[in-house]
């Protein structure tokens, strides 16, 4: 009951957000310097919001404006599915959100270069996740746990707890890659990382239903 309190209250921060443009159609990028222009990279962010922050990546080449935005949250604006995702899952969408391209919103950024090689597995795999990750749930699959998964499958040091605040978890990445700028050439070995909740294929003679496994919130 706490937590619903809780989220009612910052649903309502929310609602009052959405009425912004969600739009976003201006595209910002950091300079890069001069060692990685023609690097891709992929940067870990976390950004203000009305609750407890968002966690997402950035991810394309460096010197070109164009970035790809990939991060887990509710597939509407709407405050309903929002307090629900406290409880149970919700759909989600995982692309861009809105704030998630204004450096005015940003609180954290930990963003590591790599190779065209390095980078064609890493966006690929991005790109899986964003096509397999259907639901959102705030204890389970949010979007620090969804951009953990990425941090994990590129052998970086990840925090492993992905209930803490977006700014403090991207804080935690660097702290424990000691601030590393590039990809190493061979993945640090790790505990695996849960994956994305899934739907379970139905059965002919059984109801339609839908289960999801307990997996990494936002």
């Amino acid at each position: 009951m706490g937590l619903c309190v809780v989220a009612i209250s910052a649903g309502l921060g929310i609602q009052a957000a959405s009425a912004q443009d969600a739009s976003a159609t201006a595209v910002t990028s950091a300079k890069p310097q001069s060692n990685t222009k023609g690097m891709y990279y992929v940067d870990f962010r976390a950004r203000t919001a009305a609750s407890y922050g968002h966690a997402f990546v950035w991810f394309g080449r460096a010197g070109q404006r164009q970035i790809e935005v990939a991060g887990l949250h509710p597939a509407t604006e709407s405050v309903i599915p929002y307090i629900i995702g406290h409880v149970l899952p919700v759909l989600a969408e995982t692309g861009k959100s809105y704030g998630d391209l204004d450096e005015e919103y940003l609180t954290a950024s930990y963003r590591v270069y790599m190779d065209e090689a390095q980078a064609k597995e890493v966006f690929a795999y991005i790109k899986h996740l964003q096509a397999t990750s259907p639901v959102w749930n705030a204890a389970t699959w949010n979007c620090v746990a969804f951009i953990q998964t990425i941090a994990s499958h590129m052998g970086l040091r990840v925090p492993g707890n992905h209930l803490l605040y977006p700014e403090e978890w991207v804080n935690r990445l660097r702290e424990l890659n000691g601030g590393r700028r590039y990809m190493a050439s061979q993945p640090v070995a790790q505990a695996p990382t849960p994956r994305a909740p899934a739907v379970a294929a139905r059965k002919p003679a059984a109801p339609a239903r839908q289960i999801v496994e307990a997996a990494p919130r936002t």
